[in-house]
């Protein structure tokens, strides 16, 4: 049995449930969870902007120690740390096989379930509870299908480590993945939370320049020229277009969108200079849609990319990133701001309403 953070219906508070975790089984791992982050993908759910039936787990982002595995586990083992993923790949559809696994055809992760269809939490009247994901990282603990469970190097702290499950993967990826900005590329981050710090982050390590941040916060703008910024604008300037124009001569090589708004979204051919691209991160509430200028894009030879968890292969990437961390190039701990417990994860989950501060983490643990 452990404690979990339920959702039950939209704009209500979190249930604190005691639940019974799912056997380890097959290709089953649990882990003890040490670390999650508040993401804006689990306030989507919180909000009722994505669709979600409770009771759901929520939480997706984490990070923890393994304590038990199924006899199909080879990748992982008790005692090691690990990373969960939250699209947790087959590993045998067309896309694995060419490279893709965040465009897995088979992962029954968006259906909050393991691969096999069950839940990996239980009601203790033994109703099925699904995970988040797949994740259910708002609990002690959770069981997992092997490709979730990635091991990364130890001497990552646990609240570093479970950024790397989302925020940093999907920022840091969207520029060297999805994008593949090159040094010396212009660029423009609309939105400086989680994701968009993580992006900047990413911007830096490749060598971009001149980076143009834009927010509304300016709080989040001072804390964008910290993680590399070379300018910064506030959203809501009539003519940031021109300014971004300024700055780069022409416009952007390359505009990120982190928020998933419809205004923001259909600002980026804008900003960008011709040839350059625009890369869709945020993700939006269910049914958003947005008007582009066909003719602009054409004549321009402009792109519009969407960017899916960074273009990633979570068992590449994330050791990738961890090593990037501890070597110095990659300063991911700037990106972790409160610290709080299980029961902080209302709290938390308001900071993001409020556009407030870094990412907020939840310790589940003691301990390296």
């Amino acid at each position: 049995m452990v404690r979990a953070r339920v959702f039950r219906a939209p704009t209500e508070a979190l249930g604190d449930e005691e639940l019974r975790l799912a056997e380890v089984r097959d290709d089953l791992v649990r882990v003890r969870l040490r670390a999650s982050g508040v993401c804006g993908s689990d306030l989507h759910v919180a909000d009722g902007d994505w669709a979600a039936e409770g009771p759901l787990v929520l939480g997706h982002e984490g990070a923890g120690v393994v304590e038990d595995v199924g006899p199909a586990v080879r990748d992982v083992g008790p005692g090691d740390r690990v990373v969960l993923s939250w699209f947790a790949p087959c590993r045998r559809c067309p896309n694995c096989a060419r490279g893709r696994a965040w465009l897995c055809q088979n992962t029954r992760a968006l259906e909050n379930t393991l691969p096999d269809g069950t839940t990996g939490f239980a009601s203790a009247d033994g109703s099925p509870v699904p995970a988040f994901l797949g994740v259910g990282a708002f609990a002690e603990a959770t069981v997992v299908p092997e490709s979730a469970a990635v091991r990364v190097p130890g001497g990552v702290p646990f609240p570093v480590a479970a950024l790397i499950g989302c925020a940093v993967t999907t920022g840091v990826g969207a520029v060297v993945n999805t994008a593949g900005v090159g040094p010396g590329d212009s660029a423009v981050v609309i939105g400086c939370g989680g994701v968009g710090q993580a992006i900047l982050l990413g911007l830096g390590l490749v060598g971009a320049d001149p980076v143009v941040a834009v927010d509304l916060s300016e709080g989040r703008l001072a804390l964008a020229r910290e993680l590399g910024a070379t300018h910064a604008l506030r959203g809501d300037d009539p003519d940031l277009a021109g300014h971004i124009r300024a700055i780069t001569g022409e416009g952007a090589d390359h505009a990120f969108e982190a928020i998933g708004k419809a205004a923001t979204l259909e600002m980026l051919p804008s900003l960008l200079c011709r040839g350059g691209q625009a890369v869709v991160v945020g993700m939006p509430a269910e049914g958003v849609t947005v008007s582009l200028d066909p003719f602009d894009l054409a004549d321009g030879g402009k792109r519009v990319l969407g960017c899916n968890y960074g273009s990633s292969v979570p068992s590449v990437d994330f050791p990738r990133l961890a090593r990037l961390y501890l070597s110095g190039r990659l300063p991911l701990d700037r990106l972790v701001g409160r610290i709080t417990t299980l029961d902080g994860v209302d709290g938390a989950l308001d900071d993001l309403r409020r556009a407030a501060g870094l990412r907020t983490v939840i310790e589940q643990g003691d301990g390296p």
